[in-house]
């Protein structure tokens, strides 16, 4: 299904061939994201990924975007915790084209100080805009109660010191020491040949010699109370993040945490949604979710609340994790579970550029090509036994972390700091 491809520089390409479609997706991978910076050069990844887009030695900004957006095809990138892709998704006649401008943007960009301290105003105003939305903001305090003093625990884009006093050389010097062949996966998914994208990749990468060590701080995991964390704001919503640490990217029961996160708060037929806004009417938004990483990993629950009634959310929500971890889940709702995430899965890897995000995701972060087929295959082994295993390990123990940005009163927050226990 997948073919893969390692050059004699360590760079990776995998491809997978779909011949129904009309479209071809392309990503250039770098494993490198905001936890393999420090608290000086916070941000520099999500920096960097932006200021690429301003002009490569072949291409200038213009022409970076009006190549393929003149051709009806889409392009960005993104920077998560563990990786940076630039991708673009174009009418597969167009697919060569597409892949010069890719590659230019991650082996040839520019950086100039011109446009690094003119981007910089641009990716301060975004920091900005962030800290604006609480629904962002009490995320970001989640993750600093997660992992306190470390990479993991900080904002991606960076902190307004930290992109300061960034400068276009620190840039580049990033740039050469993680933008290197062998933390690079090129991954190419729809109407295209794997020795089409292998020839394309040897023709722009082959000379591309550049080696060095990769490494980040792993997190450590030894909170052994709850904890919370509170942001008075006068909104009309209160906004709360609630946390635990859970499995990894490679865990043995990650599969069990993505049923048990369908169950409990993963769409609208989940425990979360019947209990705190349709039978409640507590909240308008509500629901979970699972961050796993190379070596941590966080089960998270998030809602938009009431200001009136945000006790009773936090009691209720707090309820629900107890209750899943004390009763096994049903044969119907397993089902149902179970169902959904292979639905979702199936249904996702129709579109060219999910499945190359799969693709990609999966072999920058742990150099494994995963089939849909493997991934069926273990999540068909799960039992609700051990959901109920897994639900028990997260939310048995007493460290909950949760945050809350609003306008809290004193008789809430004393109410809440009973109910969490801190």
């Amino acid at each position: 299904m997948y073919k893969r491809t390692e050059l004699s520089n360590k760079l990776r390409i995998v491809s997978h061939q779909m011949k129904e479609r009309s479209s071809v997706a392309v990503g250039v991978w770098t494993g490198v994201g905001g936890r393999y910076e420090n608290v000086k050069n916070k941000g520099a990844a999500h920096f960097l990924e932006h200021i690429v887009f301003k002009g490569t030695k072949h291409y200038g900004c213009a022409a970076i975007k009006e190549q393929i957006e003149g051709v009806g095809g889409s392009l960005n990138a993104f920077t998560s915790e563990e990786c940076t892709c630039y991708y673009a998704k174009v009418p597969s006649r167009h697919a060569e084209k597409t892949f010069d401008i890719l590659s230019d943007l991650v082996s040839v960009p520019n950086i100039t100080e011109k446009d690094v301290n003119k981007e910089r105003g641009v990716i301060l105003e975004e920091i900005k805009m962030y800290h604006d939305l609480p629904q962002h903001l009490v995320r970001d305090l989640l993750d600093q109660l997660l992992w306190p003093n470390h990479p993991l625990g900080q904002n991606i884009a960076g902190t307004i010191g930290s992109v300061e006093g960034m400068s276009y050389k620190d840039l580049r010097s990033f740039h050469n020491q993680f933008y290197i062949p062998s933390n690079i996966v090129v991954t190419a998914c729809g109407d295209i040949t794997h020795s089409k994208i292998l020839n394309l990749s040897k023709k722009k990468f082959s000379k591309f010699l550049k080696d060095g060590p990769i490494d980040y701080d792993k997190a450590v995991q030894n909170q052994k109370k709850p904890q919370l964390r509170i942001m008075k704001k006068d909104i009309e919503q209160m906004h709360l993040a609630l946390g635990v640490h859970g499995p990894h990217r490679e865990h043995k029961d990650r599969y069990a945490a993505g049923i048990l996160n369908v169950i409990l708060g993963g769409n609208m037929s989940s425990r979360l949604f019947n209990e705190v806004r349709e039978k409640r009417g507590l909240a308008y938004s509500i629901g979970s979710g699972i961050k796993m990483l190379q070596d941590a990993g966080a089960f998270i629950v998030r809602a938009g609340v009431d200001n009136t009634k945000i006790v009773d959310a936090v009691d209720v929500i707090l309820k629900e994790l107890k209750k899943i971890a004390q009763a096994t889940a049903g044969a119907g709702e397993f089902k149902r579970a179970k169902d959904y995430l292979l639905g979702q899965m199936l249904l996702g890897l129709e579109d060219t550029a999910e499945h190359m995000f799969w693709m990609g995701e999966s072999v920058v972060s742990t150099n494994k090509t995963e089939t849909p087929q493997n991934v069926i295959k273990k999540v068909k082994k799960v039992t609700p036994q051990d959901v109920r295993r897994v639900a028990q390990s997260l939310f048995a123990s007493n460290a909950i972390n949760l945050s809350l940005v609003g306008p809290i009163k004193d008789a809430q927050e004393k109410e809440i700091r009973r109910l969490v226990g801190v």
